[in-house]
């Protein structure tokens, strides 16, 4: 069975397509938000700490999961959980997860991601209203969301237009299949998105100080900011979990999308330095590049670290769709940059949504033998359909609660579910010898101990304590606006619907092959 499904046409095309999974949003957007609101350079112990602890480890699981599966012909987590459940009865169920997770998140992702391209258009066009103030911005940001009507936008015509373009570019290189699509999308997007933020960077590292009656907001204070550690923000709890939180979200751990792109890699391909060399290009990304760009040029023309944090505690939105546009008002042909900003992130965004809808794709034509273009075109139909209250009900906590499940919850239980599987019911001494076939590097012996150990119980810990301190409330939704609680259920009852489809989905494509092996 594995003879017949697609494969990698390079290892620099596999490399570069898993990297590009992760390098997304969060990469430029969430990060900076992360690391200013929990202390600047405190962030950046927890964020190792569970970069080596919790990223890695996953990153090599993922990757010999996902290989091991293509070999037996799945793709995605239901087959791979079933092979390693000895029992076959139980565990393809929990695999769910690792379908259902990537497309939630995808249908508020894309529209997201649909906003970069718009605002790129705009800043070229010259329609963006630079340096007009906080307050202008935001209003054109609203207007364009339809969250209000004002001299700007009458409505979401121009949002769904850039939406629609936006789903199309996405279908089209799923469409296209693995080499014609989401690998050459890589190829050649990967190294237009390292060029373009090695541009804003420098760029950004180059203003000197901007006003020379206030020498103190200068790079290197603002560099000083990102890496000096306040260590008295170790102590809390808090600044952990955002940390552990950040490095699922930014490396796309726990997704359950690595384990479909490494499924298409052969039996003898390495898993080992491709894998690390994946997660070091979403690293760099990240912390070179990310940090380089957002905090530094918040800093410089803010007002240095108070005008960081405030900009943080806009929101990630504002942060990239308003601050930065401001930011670029400031400085000489802003215009030009600030389009490139958001087409550095429209890249980014693009191939990340790509990686979402795959997983789904996979399945559809592993376990249910439908072909490329009948799963396209479903998928696509019904990825349509639950994009839309997304961006109908946006003011109202919908896409909040989907990014909770999808982007948060998801990512912890599935990854703590499929560490236990590899570690505990495979076994660590099988996969630590699964994870060395091909392997162009050995991995280091402690990493051993760390699998089987360490990363369950700081993933087991991370649940329990959201479980005791948060559980109750974000079930009740205290604090949540009664008019809102509305369009929150409705989210969760998209949720469980999507769940509900899956497991229907799963149990007759196993019921299918258990009649095929009886006949």
């Amino acid at each position: 069975m594995s003879d017949k499904r697609e494969h990698w046409g390079s290892k620099l095309g596999v490399i570069l397509a898993v990297a590009g999974s992760a390098v997304g949003l969060g990469n430029f957007l969430r990060f900076p938000a992360k690391a200013v609101l929990n202390g600047g350079g405190a962030f950046m112990i927890p964020y190792f700490v569970a970069f080596l602890l919790l990223g890695i480890p996953l990153m090599w699981v993922e990757w010999t999961l996902g290989r091991m599966g293509g070999q037996r012909g799945h793709g995605t987590a239901p087959g791979m959980f079933d092979k390693l459940d000895g029992t076959g009865r139980w565990a393809k169920y929990l695999g769910i997860i690792g379908i259902l997770g990537p497309f939630v998140i995808l249908i508020y992702y894309m529209y997201i991601e649909s906003w970069t391209l718009a605002y790129a258009w705009y800043s070229f066009t010259g329609h963006l209203p630079f340096g007009s103030g906080q307050e202008e911005m935001k209003a054109f940001l609203s207007g364009y969301q339809g969250l209000v009507q004002n001299n700007y936008f009458s409505g979401l015509g121009p949002a769904l237009l850039f939406f629609g373009l936006t789903f199309l570019v996405n279908f089209f290189f799923i469409y296209k299949g693995l080499q014609g699509g989401i690998e050459k999308l890589s190829r050649y997007g990967m190294p237009v998105l390292l060029g373009l933020g090695v541009i804003l960077a420098i760029r950004v590292l180059t203003l000197g100080t901007p006003d020379i009656s206030l020498p103190e907001l200068s790079v290197k204070n603002a560099l000083g900011f990102v890496w000096n550690p306040d260590f008295s923000q170790l102590t809390s709890a808090k600044v952990w979990i955002e940390a552990a939180g950040q490095i699922f979200f930014t490396l796309s751990v726990g997704i359950g999308v690595i384990l479909t792109y490494a499924s298409y890699l052969r039996k003898r391909d390495d898993v080992a330095l491709s894998g690390l060399t994946a997660s070091a290009t979403n690293e760099f990304c990240e912390v070179i590049l990310g940090g380089s760009i957002v905090i530094p040029a918040a800093f410089i023309f803010l007002g240095g670290s108070a005008g960081a944090l405030s900009a943080a505690q806009s929101g990630t939105f504002n942060l990239g769709f308003v601050t930065m546009p401001l930011i670029f008002g400031k400085i000489p042909m802003g215009a030009l940059f600030s389009g490139l900003w958001f087409l550095l992130l429209f890249i980014a965004g693009i191939t990340s949504s790509v990686s979402l809808i795959q997983p789904a794709v996979s399945f559809l034509e592993d376990e249910l033998g439908w072909g490329r273009r009948r799963s396209v075109m479903v998928l696509g139909a019904v990825s349509l359909l639950a994009c839309l209250p997304a961006i109908f009900f946006l003011g109202h906590g919908f896409v909040d609660e989907l990014d909770f499940w999808g982007g948060t919850l998801f990512l912890v239980v599935f990854a703590a579910i499929e560490i236990i599987l590899f570690a505990w019911v495979f076994g660590i001494n099988r996969g630590w010898q699964e994870m060395h076939q091909g392997a162009r590097i050995r991995i280091p012996g402690i990493y051993k101990p760390i699998i089987k150990y360490v990363t369950p119980a700081y993933l087991l810990i991370l649940l329990a304590v959201w479980s005791y301190q948060q559980f109750w409330p974000f079930i009740a939704m205290k604090g949540i606006a009664p008019a809102d609680r509305p369009y929150m259920w409705g989210a969760r009852i998209l949720i469980f619907l999507l769940g509900a489809t899956l497991a229907a989905m799963v149990a007759r494509a196993w019921r299918k092959k258990k009649g095929k092996i009886d006949k």
